[in-house]
């Protein structure tokens, strides 16, 4: 068995997306620099309404899948198939866009602390062009558990070993399989708590702290990771985090690579240039998120 350790750090920058909703961005911060099959991760964290108010207005996406994970406020996601969800703190909404999807994430407050972060992950080829879903998990169905070193995890995606139990989470169980296979996890540890998890050896992985800091591994040979940062891991079959003397909350996420060529453009993800192309006509001409 081999344990993980820090790879390298990707900071997260400051951005904005949407109609100005003021975010950090750490993977995906630069275009072309993709973490397989993880295409960006979005933190979006303010007390300032004029910093999160005007939203996502009504847009489209084709070719993977979005995560959004609230930790505070709420937002309510509306799109052409006619699904409303609204996203509460705890929450998730797991979209696939596959073929083709149009929608808005706006919120459902005017004041107050919004907080949260938005995952887009990767489809393979064979799965870009499939019809679009979406789930919408209120926080009363994610499993939250007390861990026995101190503080607590909560199981988005994967399943977690808590004294001998497996803990699944909702998304990426035995009836819902994802070709990607996603570990997400969310974790409170008070300071110097240690968390110990199995991750499959050939998946990439990576931790963010948002609030305090962690350090990776064991002994002198442990590596920091500072708040707002994504410590990418190495190869291995588990890893063990450490909480800073803050304690530590942060996100564990990882996933199967996919391992196909990636072109971008803007809310469109493909394998092709052609591909690309061939999308931003179906937009334009209506026909994105119609039936294949």
């Amino acid at each position: 068995m081999t344990t993980r350790s820090l790879q390298h750090v990707i900071q997260s920058m400051p951005t904005s997306d949407g109609a100005g909703v003021k975010l950090r961005r750490s993977i995906g911060a630069q275009r072309g620099l993709y973490l397989d099959p993880f295409l960006m991760l979005d933190e979006f964290g303010t007390d300032n309404p004029g910093d999160y108010i005007a939203g996502f207005p009504a847009h489209p996406h084709r070719g993977f899948e979005t995560v959004t994970y609230m930790l505070d406020g709420r937002m309510q996601h509306r799109d052409h198939l006619g699904n409303v969800g609204d996203l509460g703190p705890g929450g998730v909404q797991w979209m696939t866009a596959g073929r083709g999807v149009i929608h808005s994430e706006m919120p459902l407050q005017e004041s107050g602390r919004m907080r949260g972060f938005q995952l887009w992950i990767n489809l393979p080829a064979a799965e870009k062009m499939k019809p679009a879903g979406y789930r919408d998990i209120p926080a009363t169905e994610i499993p939250e558990h007390a861990l026995p070193g101190g503080g607590s995890v909560k199981v988005i995606a994967g399943t977690v070993d808590i004294d001998g139990a497996a803990v699944s989470g909702p998304v990426n169980g035995p009836a819902s399989r994802l070709s990607t296979d996603p570990l997400y996890l969310d974790l409170a540890l008070p300071a110097g708590a240690r968390f110990t998890q199995a991750i499959g050896a050939a998946h990439t992985a990576f931790v963010y702290a948002y609030e305090g800091s962690l350090s990776i591994g064991d002994g002198p040979a442990a590596k920091a990771v500072p708040r707002q940062a994504a410590g990418v891991l190495t190869p291995g079959d588990t890893v063990t985090l450490t909480a800073g003397p803050d304690g530590l909350r942060a996100v564990l996420i990882a996933g199967k690579p996919i391992g196909e060529p990636v072109v971008q453009y803007g809310p469109f993800v493909m394998n092709t240039r052609d591909e690309i192309e061939q999308a931003i006509r179906d937009y334009n001409d209506g026909t994105l998120a119609s039936a294949a």
